[in-house]
């Protein structure tokens, strides 16, 4: 694995697991939908299938995780539009990190292809 690579991967698994410290923050303390937490948590389980996968750097989790990602950008998006603050500047963090493990996550698959 190049330099480059091991970036890329150490990118997308620090991003993917702040999403999933970011998301059971928010919905259970930081600022619930409902006072004492709210069953929105659960769009954390979610993220748990691609960890393991990045986690050992398997291109192919990180190519379907690339798209898949998208759907909390789209989250974070919406709720940054019509959500109050805190909540706002939180949706602004999912959107910065999913981001970052999408552009991660590309770069990783790209610069770990066969070249043969």
């Amino acid at each position: 694995m190049t330099g480059t690579a091991r970036i890329a991967w150490n990118a997308a698994m620090a991003s993917l697991v702040a999403l999933i410290f970011l998301c059971l923050a928010w919905e259970l303390w930081l600022a619930p939908i409902r006072p004492g937490g709210s069953l929105l948590a659960l769009k954390t389980l979610p993220l748990l299938v691609p960890l393991f996968g990045v986690l050992r750097g398997r291109r192919y989790t990180f190519q379907w995780s690339s798209m898949f990602i998208l759907l909390y950008f789209t989250e974070g998006v919406v709720r940054s539009w019509g959500d109050a603050a805190p909540s706002r500047t939180l949706a602004l963090i999912e959107v910065g990190l999913s981001l970052m493990f999408f552009a991660a996550a590309v770069a990783y698959a790209r610069l770990t292809r066969n070249t043969g």
